[in-house]
């Protein structure tokens, strides 16, 4: 005999489909500028709460023990979406290429998360805005784009910003984390330019389920290693941890779709008030000077040579 569908499932179901309706028609009366600039700022402040998480595992794990759990944990809740979908859908082109990317990203991620628990969020950040600096230079050597003279000029600009904000802090035991979190820089924008190159023939959904797991498989054994049983405030954490990440790099998407990457460039400055905020009230940081003005070149090296880019492309 046949289950009675659930009133309730039922119910829930129609509201979900209502509200998401009604959240489309106004949303759609927006710009897309807009809207694409929203997804970016609420990407924005996801991506730095998830920063936070990931900076109170690494102060009370393990390194490689805070890494695996948070992508065991995103994991966990893909899961229920492959279930809805065939995992033929999900198989790369190539899974050598795949584990590849995820072994740049696993030494990355390395690096950063060693770094993490010893440097103020808001220098963080501000470290983070050379990213597109590397990206830059790393598509001219290994993809073959032509080295443009604003491309050179935007690097040096770049760096100029980077000496500003670990020039400060380079004494002590700061200073070799300040200099460990920056050398995760040049080899995230390594695993950036492999997915760039992946998406050429894999969807971003494959994509992001194989770092996900290429990246628990890679460090789950060193994990092991001084695995320690997390409580139950930081199981709370991991789980945080884990949709934070796919949240924020699901809004990210959203605003690639809708606004030119270039276009997003300046909204990026918002991400260290929010990691300063953060780091404020969770930690008591107040952001330096120097960090503030040494983001704000970085920064404004990269808006400036983004815009060349657009207007080189139309």
């Amino acid at each position: 005999m046949a289950l009675e569908p659930n009133p309730i499932g039922r119910a829930w179901a129609h509201a979900q489909r209502l509200w998401r309706a009604h959240v489309t028609r106004r949303s759609r009366r927006w710009p897309v500028s807009v809207r694409g600039m929203l997804w970016a700022t609420l990407a924005g402040i996801t991506l730095c709460a998830l920063n936070v998480a990931s900076r109170v595992l690494s102060m009370n794990l393990d390194v490689y023990q805070a890494m695996c759990m948070r992508y065991i944990a995103s994991l966990v809740l893909i899961t229920p979406f492959l279930w809805r979908m065939s995992w033929a859908g999900f198989k790369p082109m190539s899974v050598r290429g795949q584990l590849l990317r995820g072994l740049v990203h696993t030494v990355a991620l390395s690096l950063w998360f060693t770094a993490l628990p010893h440097i103020h969020l808001a220098d963080m950040t501000a470290l983070s805005f050379t990213g597109p600096i590397f990206i830059m230079l790393g598509a001219a050597w290994f993809l073959g784009e032509p080295m443009r003279a604003h491309r050179w000029v935007a690097a040096l600009l770049g760096f100029a910003g980077v000496l500003v904000i670990v020039g400060p802090n380079l004494s002590g035991e700061a200073g070799w984390y300040t200099l460990v979190m920056l050398a995760s820089s040049p080899i995230f924008a390594v695993s950036i330019l492999l997915t760039k190159a992946m998406t050429r023939h894999d969807s971003p959904k494959v994509i992001v389920l194989w770092q996900t797991i290429s990246v628990s498989l890679f460090t789950l054994p060193l994990a092991l290693l001084n695995w320690r049983a997390p409580t139950a405030e930081q199981w709370l954490v991991i789980v945080c941890a884990g949709a934070l990440g796919m949240s924020g790099h699901y809004f990210m998407t959203r605003a690639f779709q809708a606004v030119n990457v270039s276009a997003l460039q300046s909204l990026r400055f918002l991400d260290l008030l929010w990691a300063s905020l953060w780091g404020w009230f969770l930690f008591s940081e107040v952001p330096m000077v120097t960090t503030l003005l040494g983001a704000l070149v970085i920064l404004g090296a990269t808006v400036w040579a983004a815009r060349r880019e657009a207007r080189l492309a139309g």
